[in-house]
């Protein structure tokens, strides 16, 4: 992906502050700069990631084997943004719950939890709220708006989530199109967007919703690798400002 690479070579071995956040990069993982210090993604695979913040160590949707995630610090908080076999697997919850692990679901998914599982568990809706230590979480709906696509995520079910830590704002998709309520977010720091059809969007509606929302930095996750070299290709050639990240999700 060329704008990446232009950007790391220039920022390995030095730090490069810009106007929102200040990137470096290592190869697994990418460290943003927040108001008071570093927040680590890791991309595990597909729609799997591990944030470190201040504080706290976040999974998003985690799934396959627990060896996956081995060299990271158990999670403080994990987010659920619906029940499909490849955002929520028990047996990989349980096999990563820690001591004083927090989980926070969707009502789907909070139903479906396990009795251990639903003990640590609190459930959040579409367009909630919640406050973990020094984290904000918001619920922003993620669902399918075209013609045979709405079977697979009914508007009102999913979710996706905005986490407020340490100055920054990270939002992760979830399965979604590019919905009304993406489009009119503001302030995005980091975005992960999905973009395979025919479950969610394809590379151009990812592009539109971009332009729209204006995040700094872009994943695509959960994708086909055709549509995210094309997402790539028609970030760098349209209006959005965006930097688009290459997580190792395959």
């Amino acid at each position: 992906m060329q704008t990446r690479r232009r950007f790391l070579t220039t920022a390995i071995g030095a730090a490069i502050i810009l106007p929102y956040a200040s990137l470096a990069a290592t190869k697994g993982f990418d460290t943003f700069q927040g108001g008071t210090g570093k927040i680590t993604v890791h991309p595990i695979y597909h729609a799997s990631f591990v944030m470190q913040v201040p504080g706290m160590v976040i999974y998003n949707d985690p799934v396959g084997q627990a060896a996956a995630y081995a060299h990271l610090p158990p999670p403080d908080l994990i987010l659920l943004t619906h029940h499909h076999s490849d955002h929520y697997v028990p047996k990989t919850l349980k096999a990563l719950l820690g001591k004083g692990t927090q989980i926070l679901a969707n009502p789907t998914v909070y139903n479906k939890l396990p009795k251990k599982l639903k003990a640590v568990a609190s459930v959040i809706g579409n367009g909630q709220e919640a406050t973990f230590g020094n984290v904000k979480i918001e619920a922003i709906p993620a669902y399918n708006t075209t013609g045979v696509r709405k079977k697979y995520h009914p508007k009102g079910r999913d979710n996706g989530y905005i986490v407020n830590v340490d100055g920054l704002r990270i939002y992760s998709a979830g399965d979604t199109e590019d919905v009304p309520e993406m489009r009119a977010l503001k302030d995005i720091d980091v975005a992960f967007l999905p973009m395979v059809l025919p479950y969610t969007m394809d590379a151009k509606q990812a592009v539109s919703a971009v332009e729209a929302f204006k995040p700094r930095f872009v994943y695509p996750y959960h994708y086909k690798k055709a549509y995210a070299k094309q997402f790539t290709q028609l970030v760098n050639q349209g209006k959005s400002q965006a930097q688009v990240m290459d997580g190792a999700w395959y």
